[in-house]
């Protein structure tokens, strides 16, 4: 699997990597530094599986740089990992095509947590699932969706936090070739998958 970390702080950069390792030792990380060595990278290395991307880089700051990832390599999962609050850029961020937000004040344990999902090699086709392919987590899901609960309700329910109910909705609409809540809970009711 491969893999490139964008960020701008070696450390913080060189942390990442180590979580990485530890999830998953077979991983090719690339450690960039800025967005501009992005496309260089994938010349070198090829096309990654995963991008991990901080916000703020010395040439973008904010959401544009997530737009940009995804405009060139738009089927690249991109997890976004960011110093700034996640009040202020999460929604920002997922709008602008990041599948996950990931606040870095969130510590090791909760990055591990969402990483997890994203290095697990084992990620459906984007093809609608028949529903002895969901997972328990995932018929979980689609029943407190069909009930119209939020993300923090989800959270509290099962006792994860928002950022794991994020990525576990993630992981289910893509198994369910669909882009929203409503599309789930639609297919769930017309498939009999509730």
């Amino acid at each position: 699997m491969s893999i490139f970390v964008v960020d701008d702080h070696p450390l913080m950069r060189e942390a990442i990597v180590m979580l990485i390792r530890r999830l998953n030792s077979k991983a090719t990380v690339t450690e960039l530094d800025r967005l501009a060595a992005v496309m260089p990278a994938v010349q070198q290395h090829g096309v990654p599986e995963l991008i991990c991307l901080d916000l703020r880089l010395p040439d973008t700051n904010g959401v544009s740089g997530v737009r940009e990832l995804k405009q060139q390599l738009p089927d690249v999962p991109l997890v976004v990992l960011s110093a700034a609050p996640a009040q202020d850029y999460e929604d920002l961020s997922l709008e602008a095509g990041a599948d996950a937000y990931i606040p870095k004040s969130a510590g090791a344990t909760e990055i591990a947590n969402v990483l997890r999902v994203f290095l697990n090699k084992e990620l459906e086709p984007a093809s609608a699932a028949p529903a002895e392919k969901l997972s328990k987590r995932q018929k979980q899901l689609l029943v407190m969706l069909d009930k119209g609960m939020s993300n923090r309700e989800i959270a509290e329910e099962l006792q994860i936090s928002e950022h794991t109910v994020k990525v576990h909705l993630w992981r289910l609409f893509r198994r369910l070739n669909v882009k929203s809540r409503s599309q789930a809970s639609h297919l769930a009711r017309t498939q009999g998958l509730l």
